[in-house]
């Protein structure tokens, strides 16, 4: 039995409530356990130099902690100038998985940035954004079509993430903190609905893995992730 009640192969509950900003044009908000992220999506006239003139768009996240996210106040990194090492890994994370799931020439020349905001964090805060930025990008993406911006949806595909690790010298599936904090391996999956991965990072953080740890990291990943997006079909269809 784990630190929350939950079986080994079991994910915390998931809420996705959409349309959580009436200022954003896609939005959500995701709890997963007691991690809470407001995710929204912007969408801008524009691309980066290197994709001007090109007809495709580009798809790009910006990631923050509040202060009281955590248990100890953390100060803002707009204070320091400059986003930490972690924030900015963290963004570029999102930003290449949620660029997975679009048809970026169909976007056409226009930038979507999706801002991730940790409201309280409990472990999971990278793979929760993800999951909730999907969201809230296909909000603000099909909002395009009915104002004939773009001719048909740029959603190819659902993408979801999920965490996993082994603790105590057994494999959990989505660590909360407390669990993530003593992992001897941690992993986070982010796959396609089409059952293909995105990214996987795969850390020895006290102890080595064998082929056979690493392939059963995978396939329990593999049944959270797919319970996530059948969380995302009941919200966004793009069929």
């Amino acid at each position: 039995m784990r630190i929350d009640g939950r079986r080994l192969d079991q994910a915390r509950q998931t809420r996705i409530q959409p349309g959580i900003l009436a200022t954003a044009e896609g939005s959500a908000l995701i709890e997963s356990g007691n991690t809470k992220i407001i995710c929204a999506a912007t969408v801008d006239d524009k691309v980066p130099g290197f994709l001007r003139g090109t007809g495709r768009g580009w798809v790009t996240a910006e990631y923050g902690m509040l202060p009281r996210s955590t248990n100890t106040r953390k100060a803002r990194e707009g204070l320091r100038g400059r986003p930490s090492g972690r924030t900015s890994e963290i963004q570029r994370l999102i930003g290449r998985s949620l660029r997975a799931a679009v048809d970026l020439e169909r976007l056409g020349e226009r930038t979507i940035i999706v801002d991730c905001d940790v409201l309280q964090a409990d472990g999971g805060t990278r793979t929760a954004s993800i999951t909730g930025g999907w969201v809230a990008l296909a909000i603000a993406i099909q909002q395009l079509v009915p104002y004939e911006a773009i001719r048909t949806t740029a959603i190819r595909r659902y993408v979801a993430a999920i965490s996993v690790g082994i603790v105590d010298g057994t494999t959990m599936l989505d660590l909360c903190y407390e669990e993530d904090s003593r992992a001897g391996v941690d992993m986070n999956v982010v796959m396609t609905s089409e059952g293909e991965f995105v990214e996987v990072q795969a850390t020895a953080e006290g102890q080595t893995y064998t082929k056979g740890q690493l392939d059963a990291q995978l396939q329990l990943a593999q049944s959270g992730i797919e319970s996530l997006i059948a969380a995302q079909r009941k919200l966004v269809d793009f069929s």
